[in-house]
Formats: C-alpha cells, structure tokens, sequence
C-alpha cells in the first residue's frame, strides 16, 4: 500500500473556457477544426458543468512506493510522467509536429486539462497498480479531449470512445436509464482493460496496441500477418493502416513529449495534487439523484459532472448503482445511509390495472418504456391482468416538494442538453445549403463540416448524404420504444386517440399513411408508436 507524506505547495486552478471539441483531432495543419463544438442542444458545454477541486495546500509531498525505492509527489501529473515508457517522440516528425501543435494551442490545453483534474488521480493510480505506461492517461485527450459527451462519426461514445459492442463486451450497460459508455469511472476500467488485452495481442508492442485500439484489433493484425508474409517490417510506422490510425499514435507520443520536456516547448506541467478528490459510493439498489443530491450536499450541476452516464432522473434498476461524488459529499452521504433511520432513496407510483388497459396503454400514459414497465414490475411478457398493481418510477412533476421539482428540471436541463442523440442521415434537397440544414436540426454549420469532412461549406451537391448528431428540444417524454395497435370505436377521432396516447396527430398521420381528409371508420387499426 502507498504511504502518504503531504509537502508545502499549492494546487492550482486551471483556466476554462466554454467551447469544447470533438474526439477526431485535425492534422496539425488545419487549426481551425480543433476549436469545434460537440453536437449539443442549446449549446450546452461540459465546461459550464465541472467540478474542480478547490486549490489545496499541501504539507508534505506524498509517497508513492512503486518499487524499492519510493518517490514523493505533490503533482500527480509529474507522476504521471514519471510513469512513462512508450518510444520517445523526437524519433518521428509527425509525433514532433504535433508536440509543438498542442504547445500551440494553450487555451485549449488549459481547457481539457480543466475537464481531467477531478479523474487524474484515479486514473494515475490504476495505472500503476496495473503497472501501464503513464502515457495512457492522455490518451482521453486524443480520444474526446476529456470530454464524457464526445460522439464521434463513427459512433464512438464518451471520455474513452467505446463503440456499442466493444462497451458491452467490457461491462459498460446501455440501456434507457444508462450509458456506460459516459461514465468516466466504469469506462476507464474498461478501456485499461481493453488495452491490456491489447498489448498481450500484440506481444507487449504499445504502438500496434494503441492502433488496435483506434482502428479495430482484426484490421491491425491483418495488416502485420500481411507484411510479416512479405518479409517486410511489421511494427506501427510500416504496416499500412487508414490515415486516421496512423496519425492517431503520434498525437498521444505528442503530447507525452510535451508533458516530458514543458519547458522546452514554453509550456507548464499542469497542476492536480496527488490525492483522491473524488470517490464512488457504492448504492444497494436504484436511486434517485435528486434524493442523492439533497442527501449529500452536492449540487445537481456538479452530481451530473461526475456521473454523466446516468441518463434519467434515477440510477438504473438493473446496476451499476455506484454514484461518484466529491470526498466531502461521499462522507455526508454515507453517514445519512448508515444512520439510524437510513432514508428512502427512491419514489414511486402505483397503478391499478383497469379493464380495457395494456402494457403498451399504460407505458404511453405514464411516459415509461415498456422495458421499464416489464424490469421494473419482473414482467417476463405483456399479460397484465385486471386488477393487478403495477410500480412506476415516480415522475417529478408528480413531487410537491418545490426544491426537488427545480433540481430535477435542472438534471432535465442538463441530461437534455448534453446527450447527443443517436446519428440521423440526412439527404441534401435541391435548394439546400449548409446553414438550411443546420438550422433544421438546430446544430452549427461548422459541426456539419466537421461531422462531414467539408472543407468548403459551398460545394454542396443534391442527394449528398450527411451525418449530423441531433440532440431535440428538452422533453419530459422519454424515447419512444416501440408500437402498438388501437382498434378504432365508435366516436373516435385522430384528435381523440392523440389525447388518449399523448401523441401528436401528424405523427398519427404519418405512421398510419393518413391525410387530413381521410375519415377513420369503427374496427379499423391505427399503429402508435411508444
């Protein structure tokens, strides 16, 4: 175990500023791209939302013991660089080019360093309790900018970009209530987890692991199978890999030469201190952030900072139920739960099932998914029998409490603004420019560009398809989950059964194939969409 010894100097505070960028870095040429926003509703940043642990006064330095002879520390990010073991950049000019990039661009450097502080304590201490190169605790800045809402092109999410299936394969849930994937504390043990895997693959060489990780395990040592047939030279530089893998390494040898040699560059270590500010507290059953929050004294904007994966007011049924709060809050919330009256931590609803309802009725009545219906009710189908008492999650709304109904419009807020929705292609229409659509999807033309590849907002051509990453307007109404048939009575209308389903009447229309003229007649079935 560390031993810790605390010596005199401060912990200083970096600078932010309100913008932040994608995942895909540009070419260290083409500046301008880096300073791009994320797919965000109303222009929410990360930025406005951290915590950051307030400057701290060390007395001591703190002892690190990583082998016979221990090593004191007051910054962890001098410890993080101590740690590290991948080829020395100066070997290769791409790797040079973008160390002096990154030198460049201090604002943004201040920036992201700003979005790591409150993880790169956790980060550096399972790296070497793994014993893994420090340089890995850069890699989020190649990979999101240390951004948990990053959504790349190719559909990789949060601080460390898991796609869908690689997050699943390495534990990360994905469900209505959650996305792994965001979660900053449960992806970073499935990516070290992942780059462990990796370099066993890759017999110890960082590089092809690093490649692998980038482009896909398969395609990289397809690559080295081929050279190594050929008798030429299989390692990183000489294998042929796309050009978004083979600037990817550099990047990350960029930096640790950066964060090797500061001075040389006119640039200054960042400063973290070298001990825990955050923790996760780990919950025996689903919770209520809101309650989470009140009961702990952190404030929803910060509570969401640290637990981005959560996607609704509530954790999931399902688990992971560990909640990641600031050191001070994890005490006040942990002394709440282990007094003698522990408080309730979640609220719900419940239903009577009456004649005539379904599962899909009542998911549409009460805003609730049918899967949520059925996990939270251990329904194994859609047979629901009359009389039957049914548990919902208790919507906000529903509280009279006026302090937790602002806190959880505020996590609304914050949810809304910040989680990208799942890709939408689009295909260009004559008369269409860039601006048109960014204004119909409500996202800048230079996302457009960038999601896109187009470096000439001009030269656009009719049936072009774009991919752009729409994030809607804030609605209590969750994603629609599925479809159901109502058999029309007499009496109804399209307006009626809109009312009944809480739907709006064009979407009727336009899942049922309908026009305004069209009369709809007694037996006849009308598809809804949950």
């Amino acid at each position: 175990m560390t031993s810790r010894i605390l010596l005199a100097v401060a912990c200083l505070a970096l600078t932010s500023c309100a913008t932040t960028q994608t995942g895909q870095e540009p070419e260290p040429e083409v500046v301008a791209a880096a300073q791009e926003d994320l797919p965000r509703g109303e222009g929410e940043s990360i930025d406005e939302h951290l915590f950051v642990p307030e400057p701290v006064e060390l007395l001591e330095p703190v002892i690190v013991e990583t082998g016979d002879q221990p090593k004191f520390y007051a910054n962890v990010w001098a410890r993080v660089v101590d740690d590290f073991a991948l080829p020395n950049c100066y070997d290769h000019e791409s790797a040079r080019a973008w160390a002096n990039w990154y030198a460049d661009h201090q604002e943004y450097m201040a920036r992201v360093m700003k979005r790591a502080q409150p993880w790169i304590y956790f980060i550096a201490e399972e790296l070497e309790a793994r014993d893994l190169p420090g340089e890995l605790a850069l890699l989020p800045v190649v990979e999101s900018a240390y951004d948990p809402f990053a959504y790349s092109s190719g559909r990789a999410l949060g601080t460390w970009q898991f796609i869908s299936s690689t997050g699943k394969h390495y534990g990360l849930r994905q469900d209505w209530w959650y996305d792994g994937r965001r979660d900053v504390w449960s992806s970073t043990y499935a990516a070290l987890d992942y780059l462990e895997y990796l370099r066993d693959k890759f017999d110890g060489d960082w590089l092809l692991a690093l490649a692998g990780y980038n482009s896909g395990e398969n395609r990289v040592a397809r690559r080295v199978k081929r050279n190594q047939a050929k008798g030429k030279p299989a390692d990183f530089w000489n294998i042929s890999l796309p050009k978004e893998t083979k600037g990817y390494v550099p990047k990350l040898l960029g930096l640790a030469c950066l964060f090797q040699n500061p001075s040389s560059y006119g640039y200054e270590l960042p400063v973290a201190a070298n001990l825990p500010v955050i923790t996760a507290v780990e919950m025996e059953s689903q919770s209520d952030l809101v309650l989470i929050s009140q009961l702990s004294g952190v404030s929803i904007d910060v509570l969401f900072g640290l637990n981005p994966g959560f996607s609704r007011w509530a954790t999931s049924p399902e688990g992971p139920w560990h909640i990641v709060l600031p050191l001070e809050g994890a005490e006040k919330l942990q002394q709440q739960l282990q007094s003698e009256s522990p408080p309730s931590l979640m609220k719900w609803d419940q239903v009577v099932v009456q004649s005539g309802d379904t599962l899909g009725e009542l998911a549409a009545r009460h805003h609730v998914p049918v899967p949520v219906l059925r996990s939270t009710n251990n329904l194994n189908g859609d047979l629901i029998r009359i009389g039957q008492k049914l548990r919902l999650p208790r919507d906000e709304q529903l509280l009279v409490d006026p302090l937790y109904i602002a806190a959880a419009n505020e996590l609304q807020q914050l949810q809304t603004g910040l989680i990208a929705s799942e890709r939408v292609s689009h295909k260009v229409r004559s008369g269409e420019s860039l601006s048109v659509i960014a204004r119909r999807y409500k996202v800048s033309v230079r996302d457009l560009q960038n999601w896109n590849n187009i470096s000439d907002p001009h030269k656009l051509r009719v049936g072009q398809s774009l991919t752009l990453f729409h994030s809607p307007a804030p609605s209590s109404a969750p994603a629609r989950s599925g479809t159901i048939k109502h058999t029309v009575r007499r009496g109804d209308s399209l307006w009626s059964i809109s009312k009944r389903y809480k739907v709006k009447v064009n979407d009727l229309m336009r899942w049922n194939d309908l026009s305004s003229n069209t009369v709809i007649q007694p037996g006849q079935s009308i598809k809804i969409v949950l």
